[in-house]
């Protein structure tokens, strides 16, 4: 069991204490910019391309996320006005980001009528933001509201309530590394094999894993689950694996050969 923490652990620098959400998401976002940045001039776009789509695309982010922290934590709208107001102010989700980026690239797109995809330039920057970002809200403990259900298992943690819980977050951490390891492997094939490949299927690859991994890791999460035992998260995630048919399909089908073959 994780124990001997106390929740949450606040970053001491010189005479100040730093909470741990503030230092890891800054992080984060430091080097998921500059990462970005760097797969920015190795681009084929022109620089007024590139800062369209990264705006459109921060734009949507920041919409996605506070529109479905709002839907995840609707209950709270009656059950404690005060909690629920400012959780909108502080609160996102990685899944609503995700895809309210999505959307705010593809209408960015549409707009500047730009057709090549350019997903793939921000796969490596997002796996490494969120890794980083997961530790600090592990770090957090209860306030950060990622924790999950309560477990006997060995490795369950106390965040601050007295219950063993799930370190989800920790599992995201994990799985996003297995799932860079997993991406990079492909994309390394595919040069070698096919060179002429097209771009946006490194994206494609990672929003279907995420988004299935959350799908699940979800359902042992304390959240409010209304819709069927799925709560709006879960709901986000199967409404984004729709849109990535086509790739969960064809990751469905080299799966299958792969077992058919063994």
């Amino acid at each position: 069991m994780i124990s001997g923490i106390d929740f949450p652990v606040w970053i001491s620098v010189g005479p100040w204490r730093i909470h741990p959400h503030f230092v890891f998401e800054s992080i984060a976002y430091g080097v998921a910019l500059r990462l970005t940045l760097r797969n920015g001039r190795r681009s084929s776009l022109s620089a007024s391309q590139q800062t369209s789509v990264l705006v459109g695309g921060m734009v949507g982010a920041l919409a996605g996320a506070k529109l479905l922290v709002m839907l995840q934590h609707v209950y709270l709208a009656w059950e404690s006005p005060l909690q629920y107001g400012l959780l909108l102010l502080q609160g996102k989700t990685v899944v609503g980001a995700l895809l309210g980026a999505v959307a705010g690239v593809e209408i960015t797109k549409k707009i500047i009528g730009l057709r090549q995809s350019t997903g793939d330039t921000f796969v490596w920057p997002l796996l490494l933001g969120m890794m980083i970002g997961r530790i600090g809200c592990f770090l957090t403990g209860l306030s950060d509201r990622t924790y999950g259900t309560v477990t006997q298992l060995p490795w369950g943690g106390d965040f601050g309530d007295g219950l063993s819980r799930h370190p989800t977050q920790l599992y995201e951490v994990l799985f996003l590394a297995v799932l860079g390891l997993m991406l990079l492997f492909w994309q390394r094939r595919t040069e070698k094999e096919q060179p002429s490949a097209k771009s946006g299927e490194l994206f494609q690859r990672f929003m279907v894993g995420y988004l299935t991994f959350r799908l699940l890791v979800d359902a042992i999460k304390p959240d409010f689950h209304p819709l069927l035992g799925l709560s709006a998260i879960q709901v986000a995630c199967i409404l984004g694996l729709a849109y990535y048919w086509r790739t969960l399909r064809c990751l469905g089908q080299g799966l299958y050969g792969a077992v058919t073959k063994s």
